[in-house]
């Protein structure tokens, strides 16, 4: 099978620290190469990938905003791609809605994967295209009533790159990007509650600027509460498994949620707020503690002990791995190609 991949282009694949759809849209790959297809992914040239690469995207736009807006590069990169779609199979969009628009006007079906609906305000190009194009919800929580789905694929980690450590240290993890809806004060508030220590490793995204000045720096002492800046692999795996518990306390409608599998995968309980996907992803008393509120969420750092680590790796292992995400996207595309009388 030929399959066309239009990963985003705001960071590298696979990323150097933060970049959750790049970091799929790289596994996905890697996945399917395994498994026998002819692979071509589109992102910066700079990207490290077994699949063919092509882009005309030379570095990660986000870590040169002074070169060109990224509307630029973003109109360059996805007309870049829909120019050579007549090579593929089937083409694959991990770039959200603005693709959607040159669907019509390319023979490949196209599979789009939302990782979430960024804004209500974007759903109308949804649901413009929905008849002409194919949908794929990273949970079945993460579902638009209006849209039409045509499968939930779990997003899938190498499990390669997590480390699984059956004697952690005591401190608390934060993991991702310092954001109000990620709950990065609620995180500091548990720790304080608890005596524990927290590491947060996590990006500051420029519209989180007034939010992390205001309501996380003045926390931040060095000691109890540690800002340790973006994670790149190899430290991400050191702090996930050492963690006693990574904390994931939410305050939106969580559509996947990667920062809960992996710290899983290195036998790190995740005490998440239920929301969203989460009951999804965290199998409550097994890999973790789904809570309402701080106080059920600083009552479950104490419970925490109670969770077999090797049970948290084992359920990560059977749900949410590359190699089982590429399995069930071959079998999206083989149901589409089949529907349209092509093997």
């Amino acid at each position: 099978m030929k399959i066309g991949i239009l990963a985003p282009a705001a960071w590298r694949l696979p990323p150097r620290n933060y970049g959750p759809w790049e970091l799929v849209a790289y596994n996905m790959a890697e996945g399917l190469v395994k498994r026998g297809h002819e692979v071509t992914v589109f992102a910066t040239q700079d990207s490290k990938i077994k699949a063919k690469l092509s882009g005309i995207v030379p570095h990660p736009y986000r870590e040169h905003p002074e070169q060109m807006p990224e509307e630029v590069w973003q109109a360059l990169h996805i007309g870049f791609f829909f120019e050579r779609a007549d090579q593929f199979d089937i083409l694959h969009n991990h770039y959200n809605f603005l693709p959607l628009t040159y669907s019509r006007l390319v023979k490949p079906p196209l599979v789009t994967t939302i990782h979430g609906l960024t804004s209500k305000k974007i759903l109308p190009v949804f649901q413009e295209y929905n008849k002409d194009n194919y949908y794929i919800s990273i949970s079945d929580a993460d579902r638009d009533p209006s849209l039409k789905y045509l499968a939930t694929v779990y997003n899938g980690i190498d499990l390669s790159q997590f480390e699984f450590n059956p004697k952690p240290k005591d401190y608390l993890v934060f993991l991702g990007r310092v954001a109000r809806d990620k709950g990065t004060d609620l995180a500091i508030s548990v720790a304080k509650k608890t005596g524990r220590k927290l590491k947060i490793a996590a990006i500051i995204p420029p519209e989180e600027k007034e939010y992390w000045q205001k309501e996380i720096k003045p926390l931040i002492d060095g000691k109890q509460i540690q800002y340790l800046g973006p994670a790149d692999p190899k430290m991400r795996n050191e702090l996930l498994k050492d963690a006693f518990a990574s904390l994931h306390l939410i305050r939106f409608d969580e559509p996947f949620g990667l920062t809960m599998v992996e710290a899983m995968a290195c036998g790190t309980p995740v005490i998440a707020k239920n929301r969203g996907s989460v009951p999804e992803i965290v199998l409550d008393g097994k890999s973790g503690y789904k809570v309402s509120n701080l106080e059920q969420a600083s009552e479950a750092v104490g419970k925490i002990a109670k969770i077999k680590r090797r049970d948290c790796r084992h359920w990560v292992e059977e749900n949410f791995t590359l190699e089982k995400m590429a399995e069930n996207y071959e079998k999206v595309y083989q149901k589409i190609l089949n529907k349209n009388g092509k093997d």
